[in-house]
């Protein structure tokens, strides 16, 4: 089987007995850093040396056919070099891989910079949506947050520290200057660290420079106040695009806080 183990995202106390107990009788690892991986197993006390294997961006696409057809025979630990495999590291492409050979794939939980930081953000945790790291070019950052804008959902970020103080600044262009945003730094480690605030506040603190790896928050957009005809008028628009009737009528409610069991007995009524 495929295994995938959430290592620690900082602090050495939050390995589970789990991920301990695996790794004390992995007989082989993917790894998305050998040497991490390797300094990893010396820090937990970990006598055992599986036979390392590395995955990282640059192979998996070459990697995952080869190490799904090995875990046919064998169970494979897939390891990042921090938090959980496949979410914004790789993993994904030998899961895919595995799932097509009917392999079977389970995974150890454990530590995960998304939830944590959500979950420290101060901001409404019932429905978000990760979205990973902005593109590096600005304009191409500007035109994701101005897709982003209407965005009911609290969103969650991976930023650069080198690019925290730009992308913060185009989060209050793209999306509104009064926006509530939370910067988590260093979570689990000894300097971690939350600032809470508007883009333009954010914006002063990170100039001055900030280090370390970084998780942003943005709170949701929110919802936009039209009569009820308009917002018919947006489901019928779904719908004639492909959407079904249902599933359009969630997406409206979602955006403009009306009723989607209002809406859909409308849409019902006018056909």
């Amino acid at each position: 089987m495929i295994i995938l183990a959430a290592t620690p995202i900082g602090n050495l106390g939050d390995a589970s007995r789990r991920l301990i107990e695996v790794l004390e009788n992995a007989e082989i690892v993917a790894a998305e850093d050998t040497r991490t991986t390797q300094r990893l197993l010396q820090a937990l006390k970990i006598e055992n040396r599986p036979r390392l294997i590395a995955l990282h961006d640059h192979n998996e696409k070459h990697k995952a056919a080869e190490l799904a057809e090995l875990a046919e025979q064998h169970d494979i630990v897939v390891v990042s070099d921090a938090g959980m495999p496949a979410v914004s590291d790789p993993g994904y492409g030998l899961v895919a891989a595995g799932v097509e050979r009917g392999v079977t794939v389970t995974a150890i939980p454990g530590p995960s910079a998304v939830l944590m930081a959500l979950a420290i953000s101060g901001l409404p945790t019932d429905r978000f949506t990760f979205e990973g790291f902005l593109p590096r070019k600005p304009g191409e950052r500007r035109q994701t947050l101005g897709m982003l804008a209407s965005e009911p959902r609290t969103m969650v970020f991976f930023e650069s520290p080198s690019r925290l103080a730009s992308s913060l600044a185009d989060m209050g262009a793209a999306l509104g200057a009064g926006r509530r945003i939370a910067v988590c730094r260093e979570l689990t480690k000894l300097y971690e660290e939350v600032r809470r605030g508007t883009a333009a506040e954010l914006v002063e603190w990170a100039e001055q420079g900030v280090k370390g790896e970084i998780v942003v928050v943005v709170e949701g957009a929110a919802p936009v106040s039209v009569s009820a005809d308009d917002a018919l008028t947006q489901v019928q628009a779904l719908v004639a695009s492909g959407i079904r009737l249902k599933e359009a009528c969630a997406e409206v409610a979602a955006a403009t806080g009306l009723s989607s069991r209002d809406l859909y007995q409308s849409a019902l009524a006018a056909r």
